[in-house]
């Protein structure tokens, strides 16, 4: 979630790269820094902290280059000081980059064996490397970019700056967003439009595995395949770039493309990625001594607490109720002397929620609150808190703030399990590893984003629609009935698939949708005989799976959406993903308030 800006200028740019930046500041970040070609020079100021920082840097040494790239980094890998601080740079480039690449460790240990002499702990100066080494080989800058993005593994966007080009910048993203500014004699570069907006109202979005390179009068794209293509150039007003949708008709669908970026800026906020260790805040609590676990929230939050329960219980061996706060705050609960309260908000500022934790804290509880809003009243009224780090969300129907609440607490359950010595250091490398490697999967599903458009076309006159899950995907089948009945107003359900015979069959027949969400986990043969009973009733399946899913599942599904393979711990955050996208299209479908759905409010403030 950090921020990139890029300028193809006609005056000196650092000043315009800080102030692009300054825009970008709400996102969040540690350190920062801007580099522009002096006489054809790479030269670079960086500093730690706050961009007033850089500005006295700047005031101090100042830059007079023409062209130039700029960053705010919240740190990743690598500790938040000027040295692992972006741009990073060879003899040759500089580069700036969001996101995470996994497999930087072997890439690493390639590029040091070839010569290559790295400086910091980070996983962009690998990109640096690699591009600098098929440069030495005699590849030009756009071969050298086009070489070197397949062999790098995860969700990232990029900013690339060449010695002795000063009309040459290059692009690329793959899971985290990129836009192009049009100006006249000028291009500019950003992760976020808004970034751009004092320098111009052109806009191109691009898209997902796009390369683009930019001259001060040339825009050139290339696709994932190395097609050129063309992406289609807004005219946006100014103001709208205060609230800016993206290329999205909606702010639900622009959240839901972030989720790669938010989820790994999430993640990355508790996690050393170079150790692959947990990295908790200061707690005022010692997990070993946490005799039981209450979550309580609201909503699509109280889900988030429910998929945790499953993780606190397996990683940690710690009992853990889930409660909806309404309820909780008045059902006068006995609460253990050595308990810990979860909060689960959004806004913070969730009425029944807040309740909720001064009842915790008036029986003595430990308390910790995740919050998207770190200043709001829940965080300041807990004992600790983890902020999710997802942004400002629009829409009423909460998607990248429920992907990072899992993130955070799926972060917290393996650091429980660590501290109470459940896990051990290897267990927890490798649960943090296929944390790391979800925002990539979630790139991935965002590609089927047009199968599940066409679906969409089949379900938005469907009156009653069944979602069935099992083990942490039940809560998510409760998830994905919340969004629909939310967003499109039809009417749907979510149940644990093994409850099918208990009542809710009666229900299937001829016209009735069952979206069954079954990654290929140790219980997927079950889920399998759910939907073989959905299927001699007349049942019309959806199946939400996975590649091994999708090939053992043996029945006939009316659609079938395939995920990645991949851990099951990590499944509920990725599998969000087609959910979300589902609801969004039928509700667009139907032609609804998508963005404020009739009588939903985005913070619930009141009983």
């Amino acid at each position: 979630m950090c921020g990139i800006v890029g300028i193809l200028g006609k005056s000196p740019v650092a000043p315009q790269l800080v102030e692009a930046l300054k825009l970008l500041e709400y996102r969040g970040y540690d350190s920062a820094g801007v580099a522009t070609l002096e006489s054809g020079t790479l030269t670079r100021r960086r500093a730690e902290g706050k961009l007033r920082e850089l500005e006295e840097r700047l005031h101090r040494d100042p830059l007079k280059g023409l062209i130039g790239i700029g960053h705010t980094r919240w740190a990743t890998h690598g500790a938040p000081n000027e040295t692992n601080a972006h741009p990073h740079a060879t003899d040759k480039l500089a580069v700036v980059h969001n996101g995470i690449i996994e497999n930087f460790r072997e890439l690493r240990e390639e590029l040091e064996a070839g010569g290559a002499k790295f400086l910091t702990e980070t996983d962009t100066e690998v990109v640096a490397h690699l591009v600098t080494s098929a440069m030495n080989k005699g590849k030009s800058p756009v071969e050298a970019v086009s070489e070197s993005l397949p062999r790098l593994r995860g969700a990232f966007a990029l900013g690339f700056l060449f010695k002795g080009e000063d009309n040459l910048l290059i692009g690329a993203r793959r899971g985290s967003p990129l836009a192009v500014g049009y100006g006249s004699g000028e291009m500019y570069l950003g992760s976020d439009a808004i970034a751009l907006a004092p320098m111009t109202n052109k806009i191109a979005y691009l898209e997902e595995g796009d390369l683009v390179i930019l001259t001060r009068d040339t825009v050139e794209v290339r696709d994932e395949k190395g097609v050129k293509v063309e992406r289609p150039v807004q005219i946006v007003a100014a103001g709208s770039f205060i609230v800016d949708k993206g290329n999205h008709r909606h702010f639900m669908a622009k959240e839901i493309h972030e989720q790669p970026e938010v989820v790994g800026h999430t993640l990355a906020h508790y996690i050393d990625m170079a150790r692959a260790e947990v990295r908790l805040p200061k707690l005022d609590f010692d997990f070993r001594n946490v005799d039981r676990i209450t979550i309580s929230a609201c909503g699509t939050a109280f889900y988030a607490g429910l998929v945790a329960k499953y993780w606190f219980e397996r990683f940690a061996r710690i009992t853990v109720d889930v409660d909806i706060a309404s309820e909780f705050r008045y059902r006068d609960a006995p609460l253990p002397k050595n308990g810990l309260a979860i909060f689960v908000s959004q806004s913070g500022e969730t009425a029944d929620t807040l309740a909720s934790l001064r009842y915790a804290k008036e029986h003595g509880q430990h308390t910790l609150s995740i919050v998207n809003v770190p200043t709001s009243t829940i965080a300041r009224e807990s004992g600790a808190i983890m902020p999710t780090l997802a942004g400002p969300e629009i829409g009423v129907a909460s998607t990248k703030a429920f992907t990072c609440q899992l993130a955070a607490l799926a972060v917290l359950a393996i650091g429980a399990g660590r501290a109470r010595g459940n896990l051990s250091a290897e267990d927890e490398h490798k649960l943090v590893n296929a944390l790391i490697e979800v925002p990539r999967h979630m790139a991935e599903a965002l590609k089927l984003e047009h199968d599940i458009e066409r679906l969409a076309k089949e379900l938005m006159n469907a009156k009653d629609v069944l979602y069935l899950g099992r083990g942490t995907i039940f809560p998510l089948a409760l998830e994905g009935a919340l969004k629909l009945k939310e967003i499109s107003y039809i009417h749907a359900e979510g149940y644990a698939a093994g409850e099918l015979k208990h009542g809710p069959i009666a229900l299937i027949d001829e016209q009735m949708p069952v979206v069954v969400i079954a990654p290929h986990d140790f219980v997927f043969e079950k889920t399998a005989s759910n939907m073989q009973e959905v299927l001699a009733r007349g049942g019309r399946i959806i199946l939400v799976t996975d590649r091994k899913g999708a090939a053992s599942a043996g029945v006939k599904a009316e659609a079938v959406l395939t995920l990645p393979d991949m851990p099951a711990t990590v499944t509920p955050l990725v599998f969000s993903i087609p959910v979300q996208l589902l609801a969004y299209h039928v509700a667009v479908l139907r032609g609804t308030d998508v963005d404020q759905p009739r009588n939903l409010a985005k913070s619930v403030t009141v009983e």
